[in-house]
């Protein structure tokens, strides 16, 4: 009843003209930014701190908090329409958004994407109101050993996504790793796989092996591919789902977006993992987990609820804890701060104006969402009408902005061409991306929570299995690994 009060006492924060309007301009501007690969919320967000100096705390994260998840929500356009995402949470969308789109299903695929993403985000929303308090508490008892073992977990998520050969899809992990921890070691100042190039002292950007591995690669194949025969006009389709298809993404959206929700709750991890591990729970637990890959309409659903749902979750610690969940949160956290207001466990107390008003606002941003985006798809999609000179020229250009616009780097540009080859290699001999892009996501995180747990216990490595915990994911970690394995022996003992 107390919650209901409050949230009682958010709207009529969040129904505030003014504020309805932050929250129309915040995710029209999010789901804008989400769409064009390279952009990304995190540097929307930096702009737009300036603009919150002279605004009220609650209006001002409001209307950045709008950005955030309307920028999640809109990147799963261009991940459908060009298998170029827009933001790191959507790289998973694209694995059979993609290949939906080639098969004239762009405009359900879009659909999908969109119903997905609002039930997501509702159901944070309400966890949020309901669980927050006590989420905290237990995002505080992850230490490093636990958040090891849960990027161990993640990261076995490879063998749901290795179709055929987990050889390939182990290989492809490493390779993720390694380009993680490329550039300094910032505790010992080594330098580590940076050929003696002043360039790569920082590393390489997440978004230049994305676009690289994903769109630039389609670019190379589509031209390698290329004959005379006249192109093929793309067809749509139509935005309907049948009841069979409600049915049958009805239950990955619902366990998807409670597992996004969850995952967003823990500091570190946030929307990109949480679609990962989304999309490869349902990979798993479907009948026809084959078809995953290669356009089945649940490996678009699952990651857009878990990538939504993510986002909401992301907020429990950064309002309750002050811990950014991930570096946009971080963002947001520094423009509370700029705004007078310090995050934690008393801001309940003493701002429930900012904390209650920002959760209401995300109900009325789910909405504004949904009746944005659905009525412009037929228009969207018409992006694969162009003609393919053109399309691959728009992917391109899109793909040279978006890097550029990073570091203004010249280098950047050519380590995005680079990519690009390595994933047309990659795709010409059967390994799978999504394990390389896993890899690269979660490396630098073992690593760091590795070294911390490490130092904790004196060197004793006893303490990723001392615990309850990291023990048991470590555990359910072990068995995602070697269960096919397993699975395959079984099936040549019976065959023989």
């Amino acid at each position: 009843m107390e919650s209901l009060n409050d949230l009682i006492y958010g709207f009529s924060i969040a129904l505030d003209p003014m504020n309805l309007m932050y929250v129309f301009i915040g995710v029209f501007a999010g789901t804008l930014i989400g769409m064009l690969p390279g952009l990304g919320p995190i540097s929307a967000l930096a702009l737009m701190i300036p603009i919150t100096f002279n605004m009220s705390p609650a209006s001002g994260l409001i209307l950045m908090s709008g950005v955030y998840y309307g920028a999640i929500f809109g990147g799963s356009t261009s991940s459908i329409l060009l298998n170029a995402p827009g933001v790191a949470g959507t790289v998973a969308t694209s694995f059979d958004g993609y290949p939906m789109a080639k098969q004239g299903l762009a405009g359900k695929a879009l659909a999908i994407a969109a119903y997905a993403s609002f039930v997501g985000g509702t159901i944070s929303v309400v966890g949020l109101m309901l669980i927050a308090p006590l989420l905290s508490k237990v995002a505080v008892s992850f230490g490093p050993a636990e958040y090891f073992a849960l990027m161990a977990l993640g990261l076995t998520a490879v063998v749901s996504l290795s179709d055929k050969s987990l050889v390939k899809g182990l290989i492809a992990a490493v390779i993720g790793v390694m380009i993680s921890i490329m550039g300094i070691d910032l505790q010992t100042g080594t330098e580590r796989y940076t050929f003696d190039s002043l360039n790569m002292l920082e590393g390489i950007d997440f978004l230049v092996v994305a676009l690289g591995i994903f769109a630039l690669a389609e670019v190379f194949y589509m031209l390698l591919k290329a004959s005379n025969k006249p192109q093929e006009r793309n067809v749509i389709g139509s935005l309907k789902l049948s009841k069979n298809e409600v049915k049958e993404i009805a239950a990955p959206i619902g366990r998807s977006s409670i597992l996004g929700f969850f995952t967003g709750v823990l500091p570190g991890a946030g929307a990109t993992i949480g679609s990962f591990l989304g999309y490869s729970m349902e990979k798993r637990l479907a009948k026809d987990g084959d078809t995953f890959g290669k356009g089945n309409i649940k490996g678009v659903a699952a990651p857009e609820a878990a990538n939504n749902a993510a986002c909401g979750g992301s907020f429990v610690p950064l309002l309750t804890l002050g811990v950014p969940g991930s570096g946009t949160t971080a963002v947001l956290l520094g423009a509370l701060l700029v705004m007078g207001v310090t995050p934690g466990p008393m801001m309940l107390e003493q701002r429930p104006d900012v904390f209650w008003g920002v959760i209401a606002s995300m109900y009325i941003g789910n909405i504004f969402l949904l009746v944005l985006n659905l009525p412009l798809i037929p228009y969207i999609a018409r992006i694969l009408d162009a003609p393919r000179p053109l399309l691959l020229a728009l992917i391109l250009i899109f793909c040279m902005i978006g890097v550029y616009g990073i570091s203004f780097s010249t280098f950047d540009l050519l380590m995005l061409l680079l990519f690009g080859l390595v994933g047309l290699v990659m795709r010409l001999y059967g390994f799978p991306a999504a394990p390389l892009i896993l890899g690269l996501i979660l490396g630098a995180l073992m690593e760091e929570s590795m070294r911390r747990a490490l130092q904790i216990s004196g060197g004793e490595w006893s303490i990723f299995i001392d615990k309850p915990i990291s023990l048991s994911l470590l555990a359910i970690a072990l068995f995602s690994l070697t269960a096919p394995l397993i699975k395959s022996a079984i099936k040549r003992a019976r065959s023989a």
